[in-house]
């Protein structure tokens, strides 16, 4: 197996992207965001190609999310320009991967988490099998769902995506197609085959119609409770429906609420109606940057994950408490960036 984590090559009509870093659930670093970006750059004229194949080396993991342990020590020595910098070249290679003009096929097993997300999510064709689990937690370490994610969330059925945003609820496959996450369910062991198809042939019809997945999902079922709270206009006042409505959904919500970042929740929600006002992946990038650029410095970024992956004692100490979030705090972190936006540009 090569040492290289993001492996990039030609095969047959094919481009090929696979994460190759099982042991750390194929997390994506700055470096393998780079790697992926060059191939679409390289590939996109190449008459050679004629569709993209993403996967990934492992069972556990399509990939998992973000390497964000630079991006931690840097912050926490005062310097959040490696955090910027590894945004914002994240972005736009998501963007790449949502604008791409050939076919680009994910096939997404177990954990499929923030990074991952924006690297599969957005492909054109979005394979789905038995083990997958989609999730965009973010909200829990103090961030907020980016990588396009709030383009998705916003897409969801209802106010579906307000509330994956600001819970991070893992989403089996039955849910990551009901919530436009992903097109199609192929039952993993016809994968390969599937996979050697689209390599021999670059013909995109070759695919095999999607199937019923064997486990049905949550979030069809719940979705009258998941909007009469989370159309509420904000976490305060999805609390509040949430505390009336009782019973064991509004229960477990209200748990996983308390728990997460509150300035984090209340940046979420308006993220994603925002999103859903542009629809488009460049508008939920760019607004997304505005929260990423200052996570580290004014957000709950460094806070959330020294307690969640770090030092692993699972005790946060946020900012703000749920019922005194200070409004301009939360404006602060949503204020347009002026000349620093330039998502669409390399960082030198």
């Amino acid at each position: 197996m090569s040492d290289e984590t993001m492996l990039a090559r030609k095969e047959g009509r094919a481009g090929r992207l696979t994460f190759n870093r099982p042991k750390a659930l194929n997390a994506l670093d700055h470096d393998m965001a780079m790697v992926i970006e060059a191939a679409l750059d390289q590939w996109r004229d190449d008459a050679e190609v004629d569709l993209v194949v993403i996967d990934a080396i492992g069972d556990r993991a399509f990939c998992a999310g973000g390497d964000i342990a630079a991006v931690y020590r840097a912050g926490i020595a005062g310097d959040s320009r490696p955090g910027q910098d590894f945004w914002r070249d994240e972005y736009r290679m998501n963007a790449k991967i949502a604008e791409y003009p050939k076919p680009i096929v994910a096939f997404m097993q177990g954990f499929v988490m923030g990074g991952g997300v924006g690297v599969g999510g957005h492909a054109s064709h979005r394979i789905v099998g038995e083990s997958t689990q989609v999730s965009m937690p973010e909200s829990g370490i103090g961030l907020i769902p980016d990588v396009g994610g709030t383009l998705l969330l916003a897409r969801a059925p209802g106010h579906v995506g307000e509330y994956l945003g600001v819970t991070g609820a893992r989403m089996n496959a039955s849910d990551a197609l009901y919530t436009g996450f992903a097109d199609s369910f192929l039952p993993e062991a016809d994968w390969e085959a599937a996979k050697a198809t689209l390599v021999e042939t670059g013909d995109i019809t070759s695919l095999p119609a999607s199937q019923t997945p064997p486990e049905p999902g949550s979030l069809a079922p719940q979705r009258a409770e998941i909007d009469a709270a989370f159309a509420a206009p904000d976490i305060h006042a999805i609390v509040e429906a949430l505390e009336v409505a009782g019973g064991t959904f509004s229960e477990k919500t209200l748990k996983t609420i308390r728990r997460n970042s509150p300035l984090s929740m209340e940046a979420t929600i308006r993220l994603v109606r925002m999103t859903r006002a542009a629809n488009t992946i460049r508008a939920a990038l760019e607004h997304e940057f505005r929260f990423t650029w200052r996570a580290a410095e004014l957000g709950d970024f460094l806070e959330g994950v020294r307690a969640q992956i770090i030092d692993k004692d699972r005790n946060p100490q946020w900012k703000h408490a749920l019922d005194s979030l200070p409004e301009e705090d939360v404006a602060r972190m949503l204020e347009p960036l002026g000349p620093d936006w330039a998502i669409w540009e390399e960082s030198k």
